[in-house]
C-alpha cells in the first residue's frame, strides 16, 4: 500500500509542477524532454546493480521500453494538440478516463475478480474522475470534427498503462524495476531531442533557462510515479483492475484539493462531489479485497 500512495504523491506533484509551468510561462516540450533525461538519470542512480550499457539490450524488456518511450513523447505531443482543438479539460478527462483500458486488461487478460462492491466501486470512480476534472459548467465542449484526437488520447494513455502492467508482470523483474524506467525514459528523451534539434533548424527554438529548471523540477516525481506504480502492482496488495483505479481516482482527488490549497482553485459543485464519490470508490475497491 505505501508504494501506491507514493505513486499518487509523486503523480500529485507532476500536477503542481504542470501548474507553475503555467505560472511561469515554461516551454513544456523544452521542460518535458529534459525531465525524460533527469529522470532516466534517476533511475539508473537508484538501481543497485552493475550497470553494462551493452548487455542492456539483451534484457528481454528491451524493444518494449523503446517501444513505450515512444509512446510517451507520442501522447504528450498528441495532447498538446488536442488541448489547442478542444481545451484542457477534455484532455484532462480522456487521459483520466484511460483508466478504462487497464482494468478492462485485468480482468479479461489475468481474469482478476469483478464482485458486485467492487463493480460499484470501478464505476462511481469514473464518475468521480469525470466530475472532478471537469471545471466548467456546460461539460466538455467538443466539435465533431476534432471527437479523434481525445478518442486517441484516451486510447493511447490506457495502451500505456496496460503496458505497464504486462511488462512488469512478464519480464521485469523486481531488481530491474528502475533500469527499466530508465530505458523508457531514455527513449522518449532521444525522440525529444530529435523534435527540438528539428525545431532548432527550422528557427523556431528559443532556450531560456527556466525550462531547464522545470525539466529538472519534473524529472524526479515523473520517475517515482511509474517507479512506485509498478511496485505497487508487483506488491499483491490489489490486483491490477484495483490498482489502476485507487491511483487515478486517488490523483484526482488530491490534485484537485492541492488546486485548492496552492493555486486558489475555485470547484464547482460537481467537482466537489466528484471527491465525495471519489473517496468512496476507494473504499469500495479496497473492501473488496478483503
Amino acid at each position: 500500500m505505501t508504494a501506491l500512495l507514493l505513486s499518487i504523491l509523486s503523480s500529485t506533484l507532476i500536477f503542481v509542477v504542470f501548474k507553475l509551468f503555467s505560472r511561469f510561462k515554461v516551454n513544456t516540450l523544452q521542460a518535458i524532454v529534459v525531465n525524460y533525461f533527469v529522470a532516466c538519470g534517476t533511475g539508473l542512480l537508484l538501481y543497485d546493480g552493475e550497470i553494462v550499457l551493452q548487455k542492456i539490450p539483451e534484457y528481454p524488456w528491451f524493444l518494449y521500453a523503446l517501444a513505450l518511450g515512444s509512446l510517451f513523447i507520442g501522447i504528450f505531443n498528441l495532447m498538446a494538440w488536442t488541448t489547442q482543438r478542444s481545451g484542457l479539460s477534455v484532455v484532462s478527462v480522456a487521459t483520466k478516463m484511460s483508466v478504462v483500458v487497464p482494468i478492462l486488461f485485468g480482468l479479461l487478460y489475468y481474469g482478476e475478480s469483478l464482485g458486485a462492491i467492487k463493480l460499484v466501486g470501478i464505476l462511481l470512480a469514473l464518475v468521480a474522475v469525470y466530475l472532478a476534472s471537469v471545471k466548467t459548467k456546460s461539460g466538455l465542449p467538443i466539435d465533431r470534427k476534432n471527437i479523434l484526437y481525445p478518442a486517441m488520447v484516451f486510447l493511447g494513455s490506457g495502451v500505456i498503462d496496460t503496458s505497464i502492467k504486462y511488462l512488469e508482470n512478464t519480464y521485469v523483474e523486481n531488481n530491474e524495476v528502475p533500469l527499466f524506467s530508465s530505458t523508457v525514459f531514455f527513449s522518449a528523451a532521444v525522440i525529444g531531442i530529435s523534435i527540438l534539434f528539428i525545431q532548432k533548424i527550422r528557427g523556431v527554438f528559443i532556450f531560456q533557462w527556466k525550462n531547464l529548471l522545470g525539466g529538472i523540477a519534473l524529472g524526479v516525481p515523473n520517475f517515482f510515479s511509474i517507479y512506485f506504480l509498478v511496485q505497487a502492482l508487483k506488491s499483491g496488495v490489489l490486483e491490477s483492475s484495483g490498482i489502476f483505479t485507487v491511483n487515478n481516482v486517488g490523483i484526482v482527488m488530491f490534485s484537485t484539493l492541492l488546486g485548492i490549497v496552492l493555486f486558489k482553485e475555485k470547484l464547482l459543485w460537481k467537482n466537489w462531489l466528484g471527491i465525495v464519490l471519489a473517496v468512496i470508490s476507494i473504499y469500495l475497491v479496497a473492501l473488496a479485497k478483503l
